[in-house]
């Protein structure tokens, strides 16, 4: 319930007295700010339990303008309910336990795990797409969904590539997730956009098998051209990266052949010298 005073919404020196429709719509646009909840979709924790969506809210305008046009022409309180719609989420707990049944694709790589801001940035990455389910038809985008990697956002320091060479940035270790997801849509068999290859050899896929991120330049993306949602999942443990791809048994999908990364790490990863991060690409990848 809000006050109101009909003075306050009447255009003046008119008789009788007429809505000042744009203070009408300054007072919505508080009121939306106000009362408006995200909705929130299904998720699988790491453990395979499923957290129910929750429904959002956001302000009726159509039902508040007819209140409100009813007060300011008649009513006698100037005490208002403001009627609020729900906003549905996406994704809901039925549909998840569909679409976790198979596995279509997967992949692994491994990490210098006693490296704390590498292991961090990667599992605050592993952990924004995890859960993500993408529809057909519909396109996926690392940078759109993992946003932007900031200090705020909890990301650290740590090595990165760019222009060919090491050096310590924010976000270090991105390009680990954004790689191992690549080989696991890869595997799965789905339509790859974007992909750029790093402006040197990293050491945690095998060549020519990486995907480069960076916010505001290199994006990796691909597009569900199957019949059916699919899911990612990611799991992350100290040294070692997985994701998964799934959907219902219902998807007709035929998948590809891609090679495995080493779980032996070469002496500079071991470094902490290791390729990740924002970087500067050297060549595009279709």
């Amino acid at each position: 319930m809000i006050e109101v005073n009909r003075a306050d919404y009447a255009i003046p020196l008119i008789s009788p007295p007429i809505v000042d429709t744009v203070k009408l719509n300054q007072l919505m646009d508080g009121l939306a700010k106000k009362v408006y909840r995200k909705p929130f979709n299904a998720r699988v924790e790491s453990g395979g339990n499923i957290l129910p969506e929750r429904a959002g809210a956001q302000l009726n305008r159509k039902a508040f303008t007819e209140k409100f046009y009813g007060f300011f022409y008649g009513s006698t309180t100037s005490r208002l309910e403001v009627p609020v719609s729900p906003i549905y989420s996406k994704v809901d707990s039925e549909l998840l336990v569909q679409i976790c049944e198979r596995t279509i694709g997967y992949y692994v790589t491994y990490f210098n795990g006693g490296n704390e801001s590498r292991y961090h940035n990667i599992k605050l990455a592993a952990d924004a797409i995890n859960s993500y389910v993408l529809f057909p038809g519909e396109t996926f985008s690392f940078n759109r969904v993992v946003g932007m990697r900031t200090v705020d956002k909890g990301y650290r320091r740590a090595p990165v590539i760019v222009k060919g060479e090491f050096s310590e940035g924010i976000g270090g270790g991105i390009c680990q997730v954004s790689s191992t997801l690549f080989n696991a849509v890869d595997h799965a068999g789905l339509q790859i956009g974007a992909r750029y290859s790093h402006s040197r050899r990293v050491p945690y896929v095998p060549p020519g098998r990486d995907a480069t991120v960076s916010w505001g330049g290199p994006d990796f993306s691909f597009t569900n051209k199957y019949n059916q949602p699919i899911v990612i999942r990611t799991f992350v443990s100290r040294g070692k990266l997985t994701v998964t791809i799934s959907s219902s048994d219902h998807i007709v999908y035929k998948q590809r052949n891609v090679p495995s990364a080493s779980k032996v790490l070469p002496e500079e990863i071991n470094a902490d010298l290791d390729a990740n991060g924002d970087v500067i690409p050297a060549k595009p990848t279709s």
